[in-house]
This record gives structure tokens, C-alpha cells and sequence, in this order.
């Protein structure tokens, strides 16, 4: 049964639930199963609680929500469960045994639907970087080729749901930490508008609002029916994204009106985009053009500014030299060089000597930036990008070293080019798989909407589905 079950998309699953063809407690052993089967080579899955998916999975109080039965996983930052761990890819915080008191808003709504969460997903420390490759737990390996990254920081996540261990899996974007693992990983990964999805109880906002939380998929329904379970605004929240006119998978079913799409295809302050980056831009063009949208070469010129970068960096050093201090007073001792990766330390040192005023000044900068951006898309309604300017990288290539600290930052810079300006503005924007290199390496493409437009991301994504399936290609490790 296990095998049958791997590549169905969670709302298939949650059908044979409904229909009576199998049990939430089946599809929960079956998924453990190819956990304990697949994982030893992915290194995806870093906590597991089986007995507990197992116990939620058989009970009558399982509620009879629209992913009812469904498994599921956690990514180990963000996305708090009652009595799991949570140690954001961290030797300090798995050393004192961290664990949650309360779930989060977010895993509250993913329980209310139904899911069943097997366990929680491996991630860089703090999610700081675009490959999976902690000190605390190891590397996480491609299922396309386990020599390559599936990308970072929900790497983890990425890696299970393309290998089949489970249709669906959460995941957070700071700078495209959703759309890098998917266009690394051959998945659809939707970084929602700021304020869709709420960060309560325990914070109003992360990174300055540079940061989201969502789930990686294999298919657009499955998006969109997530999206309607997770949106929403709750109790204190300091902002919340407009609602949307109508449930978010209806929108798959929409009309296909004519639509004004600018493409990018160039490089971005000096990075060079990598050939098979710039041929999956090319055959997306034309199969939206072959869907009868209307496509040519435009993007917002604010993207060309040089200092959107430097602001960016500025504002995560400043939020992580403060999780530090957040993270000692939960654990009850400060946290020192020797209990971080050299990069945390070294970016959390520049966020303790930061100025308040400079913070500000980098605050006003992102959301003038953004301004600048969400202004073109009042000519255009998508802007197609790569989602990253190179396939997926060897293991190994975005590290530090206590003689080059910032050389993964520095290396990772082809990895967020595309993705972190939409950060910055708030705006929704999908990776779609567009390509597979010669090698066999999977390589997406990136689609930016208008704040709130999620609506309009998930329509052409499901055109794309149809018009240019990606649900054929399988890794190489799979279940």
C-alpha cells in the first residue's frame, strides 16, 4: 500500500479517506513506513513522532476536516506543536532538548483540517541559508541526486514531499526559502502575501516582516485548498493581507483571461544566470503564450537597485541577534560563539552593533523598495523570473569557514536574487517546475503577482499544470 499511496497529491488522499477506501490511521503507517525506508538516504526527517501520528491518526476525535487522515511534517523553525521539539537547525537548542508548550496558530489550523504531522523537517540554523546543511543534524540530500542540495532553509521539507514520503509539508520563506526547495526539488512552492498566514501566538511578525509561513506541494489544488485552511487573521495580529473574494480553490477553476506577463530573463546586479535558469524562463514564456497571454521583456526597475541587498542583510542580522537572546532566555543561559555556526554568530554580531536608527533607516528603505515595486504591476499583472540564477548546488558549496564566516552568504547570492525583493514588498509570488538540466536536476520558475493576488498565481499555475505537467518526473531516491 505504501508505495501506491507516495505520489498521490494530499487532496486524492484525503478523498480515499472520505470515500472509506483506506483509513487515516493507513495512510499515517504507510507514510511512517516510507519514512523508515526513504529518510536513511535524504536525511529529510530529524524528529519523528510516530506514536503520536499513529494515536491522532485512530482516534474519533480526529476532526473531519478537508485533509482529514492526511500526513504531514514540520519544519524544525516556526510552526510550534505542543511537547515536539523545535530547534531550528541549531547545536544550542538540541543540546538543551527544546521543546514546545503550545501550538502555533498556524499548526492549529492544520490540525483543525485534519492533518496528521509525522514529525518535524531538518533546516540550516535560524533558516539562514539557501542549502540544508546544519552542524546540528547534517546534510539533507537531493532526491534527484544526493551529491546536490535541495535547497534551504526548508530543505528538509522539499526533499520529503519530491522523495513521496508525504504529499505535503510545511515550510517558511524569508528571502525564498519556500521557492528555492521548490524549484530545487521539481515542487510548487507558494510564498503568500505578508499577512496571509498569522505568526501568533508567540509573534506578530518575523524578520521584520520579511518572513511567511506556508506548505511546499506537488500540485496546485493542494495549494490552494492549504491556502484556504491556513489564511486568515487572528486574534492580535498587527496586520493581516486583504481576504480574497472567494476561496482560493475555486480559483483553479477560473475563467482564462488574457493577462499581461513581463519576463526577466537577465541577470540582476552582475550574477549570472545559468543557461538552463534562463531555458526554463524561455519555455515558460511560451507556454503562456501558448495559454494566450500576452508576454514581452519588462520588469520593475527598482529591482536594479544595489542597496535593496545591503538593506536586506541589515535587517536579518538585526532579527537574528535577537532570536539569539530570545532563544537563551527560553533555554535560561545566554547563548556564546561556541554554541552557534560561525555565520549565525558572525551576522548576529553585526545585528548587536547595528544603530536603532540604522534599522529604520533600513525599514524605510525596504518598504519605499516595495512602493517601487508594486507600482509596475499596475501595467503589468505577473512578472516570470528564474526562481534562482543556477541549478541546484553540490553539498558543501554554501559553507563557512571561521576563516571566511559570510562565504555562504556570499556564495548564496544566485540562490535569492530573484526571490528576496518579493520579501521585501510583501507580494505574493510561486515557483513552478519549468525544467530538468541534463543531469537531471530539476529547475523552476518564479511568478510575482500583485499584493493580495494569490488568486491570480494559483489560476495560471493550474494552467501551467495542465499545459506543461511536471507530476511525471520522479527523483532517483524515491518511495
Amino acid at each position: 500500500m505504501s508505495d501506491s499511496l507516495a505520489f498521490l497529491d494530499a487532496s486524492a488522499l484525503a478523498e480515499l479517506v472520505r470515500s472509506k477506501q483506506v483509513s487515516p490511521l493507513e495512510l499515517t503507517n504507510a507514510a511512517i513506513a516510507r519514512i523508515e525506508r526513504i529518510n536513511p538516504s535524504l536525511n529529510a526527517v530529524i524528529h519523528t513522532a510516530f506514536e503520536r501520528a499513529r494515536a491522532r491518526a485512530a482516534s474519533a476525535d480526529l476532526p473531519a476536516g478537508p485533509f482529514r487522515g492526511v500526513p504531514t511534517l514540520m519544519k524544525d523553525i516556526g510552526g510550534a506543536e505542543a511537547g515536539q521539539p523545535n530547534h531550528a537547525g541549531s547545536r544550542f537548542l538540541k543540546a538543551a532538548s527544546y521543546h514546545e508548550t503550545s501550538d502555533s496558530y498556524f499548526t492549529q489550523r492544520l490540525l483543525a483540517a485534519g492533518l496528521v504531522s509525522l514529525g518535524r523537517t531538518n533546516t540550516p540554523e535560524l533558516a539562514i541559508l539557501a542549502t540544508t546543511e546544519p552542524e546540528a543534524y547534517g546534510a539533507t540530500h537531493n532526491p534527484f541526486d544526493l551529491d546536490h542540495s535541495p535547497g534551504g532553509s526548508s530543505g528538509g521539507a522539499a526533499a520529503a514531499v519530491a522523495a513521496g514520503l508525504v504529499p505535503v509539508a510545511h515550510a517558511s520563506d524569508g528571502g525564498g526559502s519556500i521557492r528555492g526547495p521548490a524549484s530545487m526539488c521539481g515542487l510548487l512552492g507558494l510564498k503568500p502575501t505578508r499577512g496571509r498566514n498569522s505568526f501568533g501566538p508567540a509573534l506578530g511578525e518575523r524578520w521584520s516582516g520579511l518572513s511567511c509561513e506556508f506548505m511546499l506541494t506537488r500540485s496546485v489544488r493542494d495549494a490552494a485548498a492549504l491556502l484556504d485552511v491556513t489564511s486568515g487573521a487572528m486574534p492580535g495580529d498587527p496586520y493581516s493581507a486583504p481576504p480574497p473574494a472567494r476561496p482560493f480553490a475555486h480559483e483553479i477553476f477560473a475563467s482564462n483571461e488574457k493577462l499581461r506577463v513581463g519576463v526577466m530573463r537577465g541577470a540582476l546586479r552582475d550574477i549570472k544566470v545559468e543557461p538552463d535558469c534562463v531555458a526554463a524562463v524561455d519555455r515558460m514564456a511560451r507556454v503562456l503564450e501558448g495559454l494566450g497571454h500576452h508576454v514581452e521583456e519588462a520588469h520593475p526597475a527598482a529591482l536594479e537597485e544595489p542597496q535593496s541587498v545591503a538593506a536586506y542583510i541589515g535587517i536579518v542580522a538585526v532579527n537574528l541577534a535577537r532570536s539569539l537572546a530570545v532563544w537563551g532566555e527560553r533555554v535560561g543561559r545566554p547563548v556564546g560563539a561556541a554554541d552557534v555556526e560561525v555565520l549565525t554568530w558572525t551576522l548576529a554580531e553585526l545585528g548587536q552593533k547595528a544603530l536603532a536608527t540604522q534599522h529604520l533607516a533600513s525599514l524605510e528603505y525596504i518598504h519605499g523598495f516595495g512602493r517601487r515595486l508594486a507600482t509596475w504591476f499596475g501595467e503589468f499583472d505577473l512578472l516570470l523570473t528564474p526562481t534562482q540564477a543556477a541549478p541546484p548546488p553540490t553539498l558543501g558549496t554554501l559553507t563557512s569557514t571561521p576563516e571566511e564566516p559570510l562565504r555562504a552568504i556570499l556564495r548564496s547570492a544566485p540562490y535569492g536574487v530573484f526571490t528576496l525583493p518579493w520579501n521585501m514588498s510583501g507580494q505574493p509570488a510561486i515557483s513552478v517546475p519549468g525544467h530538468m538540466t541534463a543531469s537531471g536536476l530539476p529547475v523552476g520558475v518564479q511568478l510575482v503577482a500583485a499584493t493580495a493576488r494569490e488568486d491570480l498565481l494559483l489560476r495560471v499555475a493550474a494552467q501551467i499544470e495542465t499545459a506543461a505537467p511536471w507530476s511525471q518526473h520522479r527523483p532517483r531516491v524515491h518511495a
